[in-house]
């Protein structure tokens, strides 16, 4: 038997082996209340309040405002997070915006009505998410190398970055591959040391206040920013660090009892995180100055040397757990993403294979993975990301509106958990202002880019997805070497 009978054999065997497991061969709910929990905290937590919470601090201008535009921003997600927790729990599906839009939007109109759906995968699967963990296990990569890279030139320094980076994406996507079960217990334990690493900021800054140094915080409103735009780039600034807060409506259908851990993991999760990340700011801004917060590359490594002495390693070791964590989970949402829309009709039909044994999405896993790994070592790609907030709140207002023509259209759907109509409302606002004023304030290039990306979806769009025009022979052969290679089959949920 030639190799490419067995394997053909093989990918046969397996088909009927998903046949006659009946409704097992799908994604399981092996999510509890703990775990999506953790889930949340995973993404939302990533390095951006160690490393760079000076900007809302810099367009705030004031210790006072930039405190208020962090409790701000911690209330505008959670709202927002709770408006999609109705959406999860109505529809039931994995997948966050692209399947809400897909239910409110998709019977429209034969073009148009799936096309939302469409972009919004397009972005997040293609080029949004698999870039945003890119960014993050490079991060994570300088932090954990550091103490063996110190005398290394610039060159090898960033070839080793690379290389740990690399190292690092393999680890979290051989654990996303592997098992849920295992992704949820190395998360979980990441959890805790996530908040562990914020708790030892927050202790550090009680020190500093306890001994009298309220020098830095006395300042109040001085310096205030009077400007909208201002304004707004600083909510950007601090929204961009709670982004992460639909994390668990992207998994909805891996979470056990959803209609009650998906509201009530939201409502616990996003406020503890909104009180450690205001009181870490405290504790920043009681030790550093304003000069000092906005220059430093670094806020909580200055901060911890400054105030842990010989502990201040705790800190880049923070970092570093906080970034492979958030990666690990960024990671494990997007692929859900991908596999929701692959079961759409909007991503190659193979990226919703499940394997037969694990039960995980793996082609969707390894397609992500490599996308990553294609940023990673490009490298500079920070300014791809630059606009990633202006499309994250653009998805977040059309969410808004689906979830109010939802209740129109199926007004008579049981609904586990319901917000009040003003909260949408209240979250589609916020977008829109957030989608505009910076445009108005601040115009750039990587406006045009976002606008550059919709338009070659909406070209992909229309010559694959509308018209269908693929190429047939080759996705046979590619979507039978992948099924081989994954042992993977179509879960028995599919979506037709």
């Amino acid at each position: 038997m030639t190799s490419k009978e067995a394997a053909f054999k093989k990918c046969v065997v397996a088909n009927e082996e998903s046949s006659n497991y009946g409704s097992g061969v799908k994604l399981r709910r092996e999510l509890g209340l703990f775990s999506a929990v953790n889930l949340i905290l995973g993404v939302m937590i990533g390095s951006g309040i160690f490393v760079s919470p000076a900007s809302a601090l810099e367009h705030s201008g004031s210790v006072a405002l930039c405190l208020i535009i962090w409790t701000l921003s911690g209330m505008i997600s959670l709202l927002g997070a709770l408006s999609f927790a109705e959406l999860g729990t109505v529809l039931g599906k994995s997948g966050a915006e692209y399947s809400y839009f897909q239910e409110a939007f998709g019977k429209i109109h034969k073009y148009w009505g799936p096309l939302p759906s469409f972009i919004c995968a397009w972005i997040y699967v293609v080029i949004l998410r698999p870039a945003e963990v890119a960014i993050i296990v490079m991060t994570f990569a300088e932090y954990a190398i550091q103490p063996f890279t110190a005398d290394l030139e610039a060159g090898y320094k960033d070839t080793a970055i690379k290389l740990a980076s690399l190292a690092a994406l393999f680890i979290m996507t051989y654990i996303n591959i592997t098992s849920v079960k295992l992704f949820v217990k190395v998360q979980n334990i990441f959890g805790i040391c996530k908040v562990f690493a914020c708790l030892i900021v927050i202790g550090g800054g009680i020190y500093e206040i306890a001994k009298g140094n309220t020098a830095n915080l006395n300042k109040g409103f001085e310096g205030s920013t009077t400007s909208a735009g201002g304004i707004a780039l600083a909510l950007y600034s601090g929204l961009w660090a709670y982004d992460g807060w639909n994390s668990v409506t992207v998994v909805t259908e891996e979470i056990i009892n959803p209609g009650v851990n998906v509201p009530l993991s939201i409502s616990i999760a996003v406020p503890l995180i909104t009180g450690l990340y205001v009181f870490m700011n405290v504790a920043y801004m009681t030790v550093l100055s304003y000069a000092e917060m906005t220059s430093v590359p670094a806020v909580a490594i200055a901060f911890g040397a400054r105030v842990l002495g010989p502990a201040s390693f705790l800190i880049p070791l923070g970092v570093a757990i906080a970034t492979f964590g958030c990666a690990m989970s960024v990671q494990f949402g997007v692929t859900r993403v991908c596999y929701t829309a692959a079961r759409g009709g909007h991503m190659l039909e193979v990226f919703s294979y499940v394997n037969l044994k694990r039960l995980t999405p793996a082609p969707a896993v390894a397609f992500q993975a490599i996308l990553t790994s294609i940023f990673i070592i490009v490298g500079n790609i920070k300014t791809l990301i630059e606009f990633a907030s202006w499309f994250l709140w653009f998805f977040y207002g059309l969410a808004m509106v689906a979830l109010l023509v939802l209740r129109k259209t199926q007004a008579d759907k049981p609904r586990p958990y319901r917000v009040p109509t003003i909260v949408p409302c209240f979250v589609l606002l916020v977008a829109i202002f957030l989608s505009v004023l910076p445009i108005v304030h601040d115009p750039s290039i990587k406006y045009l880019m976002a606008v550059g990306f919709i338009v070659l979806g909406v070209g992909i769009y229309t010559v694959f997805v509308y018209y269908k025009k693929t190429p047939t022979a080759i996705l046979r052969k590619l979507t039978f070497l992948i099924q081989v290679l994954f042992e993977s089959v179509p879960p028995n949920d599919r979506q037709d």
